[in-house]
Order: structure tokens, then C-alpha cells, then sequence
């Protein structure tokens, strides 16, 4: 009998973690399952180690170099109505193919489901890894995720399951100058695919210092920002000219990103009184009461500031700007 869900991991250098994750999806509720195992160059014996006595995971080699091949050989390989992605180093629990695969029979306008995670460190997480965790697990909801997909990526790539037509549309990851899932993500937020999550955590996502988001500096904070600036100036600011709220480090990039993209910039919007009444840019910068007379633009807010958003979002509420369609979230 064909699995109904393929499940993809590519691996580089599995080491430690390796067996675990693949335990993890090997023991899951739902046994209707193929593992593929995508080996990306591995210099290590990790690979060679595994357990593969279960026939439901495969391994081979990857057609190119670099994850995004690696994940791409996997898909060409599967034979799946649906497609989950899974890393070497993480943990999905026992329900979570289960509960992805129920989440999607129930919700057939949704094109995608992520899922809600516990990220974990041998040193616990605090600060900012938390406030990001509180994030992604509050953005559930399909008109969330197309609202605040330029704040982050809302879906942990190791914990999506896609329909195949909708992974077959977007022909899998692709190499560009910015991480390869939130290029996927917003590729599908522009194709107008709907993407969610089911309510539970179904993933512990590992961190620690050997993942790509800290080794590679494609998963820089500036490769994620132009990656928004190409999507927004093609797919959302409409042909609006834009206001940037916050005329810092963070607004400044947003500025020279999105102007090197083909956007206006009329000017910035801050609080700070010692950038208020000057200029960034060559631009003016106003109070927050400008907000008021703005006009037909797009305000851009970029500030990331612990519990800024909770208070411009209430500021930008007061004066009837509708988040998605006057303002969007970009920090």
C-alpha cells in the first residue's frame, strides 16, 4: 500500500541528534508514512548507524549540494498525497503527523499546515527566543499568517505538511539570496495559498549553535529583510507610497531595500524626540500624530521592540488603520 504522507529530512552530518528525529517519526500515531532520508554530503557516520530495518525509510543520496537540493531530490522521490518536512536535530511528537493530517480533512481551503512548537536548548531558552515562541505559536489562523508573514516566517519549516498540488505549484525550495523556506512561504502567500496551524505543539524544535540560521549567512537578518522587500513591493504595497513607522537602524534598511525594489518612501514615522523634525534618508520625519493625515499609503512598521507591536497595532486601531491593508508588520 502507498504511503499517504512522505515525510522529507535532509541531513548533513546527522551526528547525535539523527537517530532521535528519525525515531520520532518512525513511532508516530499515523504508521501510513515513508521517511526519506536525503543525505546532503554527510562527512560523518551518522547515516551509516541508523536502524534502517523498518522499510518505510529510504535513504539517498542528494542530486546537488546545499539543503535546498537536498529537500527537492526528497520531494521528486515521494510518493505522498501529502508532504511533511522534518530537520535532522528536532523532535516531532507522537500525533503530530496525525493531527496535521486531521487539521487539513477538516480545513480543504488550506493549502499548507505548519504546527505550533516548544523550542529547547541544553540551556533553556529566554529573552527573545521566548517572545518568538509566544509568536509563532499565537499565529494560527490562515488570515493571521497572511497578515504577519512579514514580521517572521510563521511556520517552522521543520513541522509543515503540504498538499502536493500545492508543493508541486510552487515546485519545491528554490537557491535565492535569502533562506529558502521563508522564500517558499511567501512565494505561496503570493500565489494566494492558505497556510495554518492545529492548536497543539506538535514539534521540539532544538536550538543550538550548530544550526544554519547561525552558521550560514544566508539566514542573516538582512537576507530575511530583503526577502520581505521583494515580496512587498510586488505583491502588497499595490502601487502605494509607503511611510515607514520607526526610523532607526531597522526602518533604515526597510527604506533602502524597498526603494532598491521600486517603492516610494515619503517619509518615516518615530517617537524618539531627537530623530522627530529631522530627516533620514533626505525624508521627513514626523510624530506619530502624523498618522492621522497620512492618506492613501502603506505604513510600514518597522520596530521589533518587546511589546512595541501590542502598542502601535492599539495607536494604529484608535485612528481605523485595518492591519493588512493600511499597515503591515515588518519587524
Amino acid at each position: 500500500m502507498n504511503p499517504l504522507v512522505s515525510v522529507v529530512m535532509p541531513v548533513h552530518n546527522g551526528g547525535k541528534f539523527l537517530p532521535q528525529a528519525v525515531d520520532s517519526i518512525l513511532s508516530q500515531s499515523f504508521k501510513g508514512l515513508e521517511l526519506i532520508l536525503v543525505d546532503d554530503h554527510s562527512t560523518d557516520s551518522a547515516l551509516s548507524l541508523l536502524d534502517k530495518s523498518d522499510p518505510r525509510l529510504k535513504v539517498f543520496n542528494s542530486k546537488g549540494f546545499g539543503v535546498v537540493n537536498a529537500c527537492n531530490t526528497g520531494f521528486s522521490h515521494s510518493i505522498g498525497r501529502f508532504i511533511a518536512r522534518m530537520d535532522a536535530d528536532d523532535i516531532s511528537l507522537p500525533e503530530r503527523l496525525e493531527q496535521q493530517l486531521n487539521y487539513l480533512g477538516k480545513n480543504p481551503a488550506i493549502d499548507i499546515a505548519g504546527c505550533c512548537v516548544e523550542i529547547f536548548s541544553d540551556n533553556g531558552i529566554k529573552g527573545g527566543l521566548e517572545r518568538y515562541q509566544t509568536w509563532l505559536n499565537s499565529v494560527r489562523e490562515p488570515a493571521q499568517v497572511h497578515k504577519q508573514i512579514f514580521i517572521e516566517s510563521p511556520l517552522p519549516n521543520p513541522g509543515v505538511m503540504f498538499r502536493r498540488a500545492a508543493l508541486e505549484k510552487l515546485r519545491g525550495y528554490r537557491n535565492k539570496s535569502w533562506p529558502e523556506d521563508y522564500d517558499l512561504f511567501l512565494r505561496a502567500d503570493a500565489s494566494n495559498m492558505r497556510m495554518g496551524k492545529p492548536r497543539p505543539v506538535l514539534l521540539r524544535w532544538r536550538e543550538h549553535e550548530s544550526r544554519l540560521t547561525h552558521t550560514d549567512p544566508l539566514y542573516s537578518r538582512d537576507k530575511f529583510m530583503h526577502a520581505k522587500a521583494y515580496f512587498l513591493v510586488r505583491h502588497r504595497l499595490k502601487d502605494k507610497p509607503v511611510v515607514i513607522w520607526g526610523a532607526g537602524p531597522t526602518g533604515r534598511l526597510m527604506h533602502d531595500l524597498i526603494v532598491g525594489e521600486g517603492a516610494e518612501v515619503e517619509g518615516f514615522i518615530d517617537v524618539h524626540p531627537r530623530r522627530i523634525g529631522g530627516q533620514k534618508r533626505g525624508l521627513p520625519v514626523w510624530p506619530v500624530e502624523k498618522t492621522g493625515s497620512l492618506g492613501e499609503v502603506m505604513l510600514l512598521v518597522a520596530v521589533g521592540a518587546a511589546g512595541a507591536r501590542e502598542e502601535i497595532a492599539a495607536f494604529l486601531h484608535q485612528h481605523q488603520k485595518v492591519e493588512g491593508r493600511d499597515y503591515l508588520f515588518v519587524a
